[in-house]
This record gives C-alpha cells, structure tokens and sequence, in this order.
C-alpha cells in the first residue's frame, strides 16, 4: 500500500506514526529519520520544522532534487491524469531559490497579539513571523515596522497581505472581517515612516471595497494579481507568446489576462488581441497602463490594431468573442471551465498555448482538448518553470497544435 508521507526525501527510511488507512492508500506522519536519503538537506528557515510552516514543503530536500520531484509530478499528471504521451524536459529555474516573492499574507493571532503563517495541516492555527526567508528583502523590512503596530490594527482584522511593486513600492493591505470603520490607517503610515519603512496602506472591510487609508492614492492596486516571483514570470510570458509563432495581423485570445502584459507584447509584435480578465480593477489597471503608453506606440512602427478588452468570466464571453487564428490561456489553479474549452474546439485555432500552476488541472485540460478524434488537438510541447522554489508548486507552459 502507498503510504503519503509530508517532509520525506526520496531514499529516506523513516519511522512512522498517525498512520490513517484508506481503501487504496493511507497517510501518515514523520516521526523520525533513520537514514537520509541522498537529497535531504537541514531546512534553512527555523519555521519549517519548529512551526511546521506550511507555506514551504520542500526546504528539506537540496535544489537538484526538488526540480527532480517537480518534474516528476508534471509527468506523472500528464501521463496518469491527462493519458498522454509527452516528453517533459527538465525545469528552466529560478536565478535565486530564495527571497524572491513580491507578496506574502500573514493571519492575525488572537487578539491581534502576533501574526503569521499556518502550520501544515493545521489552517486553523496560526503561529507568529519570526522571518520568511521566501519573501524578498523589502518585504521583511515592512514587516518588522509592521510587527509593533499589530494593535493599531482594527479589532476585526483578520489577514494582512505585504507586497513590494514593481516599481519598488511597499504595500500593507489590511483585510477585515467585519465593516467595523477604521481611522487608524495614517498613524500606521507615519509610524512606519518613523522606522525608516515608507508603504502605502490599505484597508478592506468584509464585503467592501479595497481602498487606500494612506498614502499614494493611484498606486497599483496592491490586489491585483501578479506572479510572486515577478522576474522568472516574465521569462515564462515571453517563452509563452514565443510560442505561438508568428502573431503579426492574426487575431489572438489572451484569456484570464490579468493587467494585461501579455496583451501588449501581443499587440507590440503586430497581433490583434481580445483579452478577457475577471477583476474589473486589473482591466481598469491595464487599460491606464495602456493610454500611458500609447505615445510610445505611436513613436515606434508597432501596427495600431489594438487590444479589445473584456471584463467578465472566460467561460460567460468565449461563445461571443471573434473568431481566434491562436489563444493563450492563464487560469487560475482551478484550470479552464469546460465551457471555455468546448469554445476553443468550436472556433478551432491552429496554435492554443496553455500557462498552468497546477500539473493536475492542466493534464485534465488537455485531456480534454486532445480527445475529440476529429477536432482535439495534439500537445507538441511541455515546458515546466520553477517558478516557486522550495515548494511543491510550478509552473508549466503546454503548446497544442490543431
């Protein structure tokens, strides 16, 4: 019987306890190494084994080993979920495995007496941040300014996200639970400041909008996603467009397109683009970053064809939209909707490039859009990212052909 075992290394033997059996598995807990195996390295981070930290799962095992285990599990999934026959190379990686997110969220304790992450397999505990050595060095910064203020904070403050921008720009987001008013928003700003920490700081109440309380009022929306690791998520954009060949004249899908940058290198190698994103604040983010460049494009040779933005769930306007020469696609975690898929087989583009952080829901996805023998596509290529160093997750760009 498979035995999932949290915190092992390939090669370890191990002693075992809380063992839980199911019908076809069980699960159990670490309660010791007898002997390491060939890749297990000690944790770098003091949380991941005192705290048993969640956010990492695996800063116990050396750099080379991690890229093995990831891009074994990409290959399983396609193989075992998705029933296809790929090779999948070794992963492009990171240049630095460590301090490169632009963004963490930390749970407030009790009390508002401390904050930090979730031990594994416990979400509803929640112990204090000494350091998160994941996190970029601004972002450290910010919280040790933070940590003092924690009861300035309003009574029903349930999270705080950190974020660093790209243009260096620090960000508290206090996230509430209630609608409870809170005025405290520019003490916080200029305790900061008195540490040497300038951020912009906002507050969300349960149901409410997310507004600055203080500081740059036209900042970035400090909620709009973007890639934690903003540097290696480039390279994987420009590999992306990269791959759907030659774009100039065709028009082109960029679904659950965020702020829109994978739009713009679209439109700046000559493509017509219809983008569909779901937060209106990242369409109406990207549609300002859009104008302020517009003298840039009318400088250069770039064909003015455009960008039609669209504000909605993928699923709800693909049946609406023009007809597409290639799509590009970066769901969430949860994949596509199959309403979204069954639109790409009906319109049938010659090229579909797939931007996945979930091996799982990317194999399924492809299943799907390769099984019709008369329609499905054949996937051509796998490319997986290291984009999350020291965790379980990546990053993998699949290109199918008609």
């Amino acid at each position: 019987m498979t035995v999932f075992v949290p915190r092992t290394a390939p090669g370890d033997l191990v002693q075992l306890t809380g063992l839980v059996r199911h019908a076809r598995f069980a699960r159990a807990v670490m309660a010791g190494v007898l002997a390491p195996g060939p890749g297990r390295v000690p944790p770098r981070c003091a949380h991941y084994e005192r705290d048993r930290c969640g956010g990492c799962q695996l800063q116990h095992l050396d750099l080379p080993t991690q890229l093995g285990v990831k891009r074994a599990i990409v290959a399983d999934a396609l193989a075992r979920i998705g029933r296809l026959v790929v090779e999948v190379p070794p992963l492009i990686t990171a240049p630095e495995p460590w301090q490169y997110r632009s963004r963490i969220t930390l749970t407030l304790g009790p009390g508002r007496r401390y904050a930090g992450f979730h031990p594994l397999d416990a979400p509803g505990r929640v112990f204090p941040l000494e350091q998160c050595h994941l996190a970029a060095p601004p972002l450290m910064e910010l919280w040790r300014g933070v940590e003092p203020l924690l009861h300035l904070l309003p009574e029903d403050a349930a999270q705080l996200m950190l974020r660093v921008d790209r243009a260096g720009g620090l960000h508290l987001v206090v996230l509430a639970a209630g609608r409870t008013a809170w005025g405290d928003g520019p003490r916080v700003r200029t305790r900061l400041a008195e540490r040497g920490v300038t951020a912009t700081v906002w507050w969300q109440p349960e149901g409410g909008a997310l507004r600055v309380v203080a500081g740059e009022r036209e900042a970035v929306p400090a909620t709009v996603f973007e890639q934690v690791h903003p540097g290696l998520a480039d390279r994987i954009r420009a590999f992306a467009v990269a791959a759907l060949g030659d774009v100039a004249g065709r028009r082109v899908w960029d679904l659950y397109a965020g702020i829109g940058e994978t739009s713009e290198a679209l439109h700046a190698l000559g493509a017509e683009v219809e983008s569909v994103e779901l937060d209106p604040r990242a369409v109406d983010f990207g549609e300002r970053l859009w104008r302020a460049g517009a003298h840039l494009r009318e400088e250069s040779q770039r064909p003015e064809r455009g960008v039609t933005r669209h504000q909605g769930r993928v699923e709800d306007l693909v049946a609406t939209m023009h007809h597409p020469d290639a799509v590009i696609a970066n769901p969430p975690r949860a994949g596509m909707a199959r309403e979204a898929l069954t639109a790409i087989l009906a319109r049938r583009p010659g090229r579909v490039v797939y931007v996945s952080c979930d091996p799982a829901t990317l194999a399924r996805d492809l299943r799907r859009l390769a099984e019709p023998v008369d329609g499905g596509y054949r996937v051509t290529r796998v490319q997986p990212f290291d984009l999350f160093p020291e965790t379980a997750h990546v990053e993998t760009v699949a290109v199918l052909e008609a």
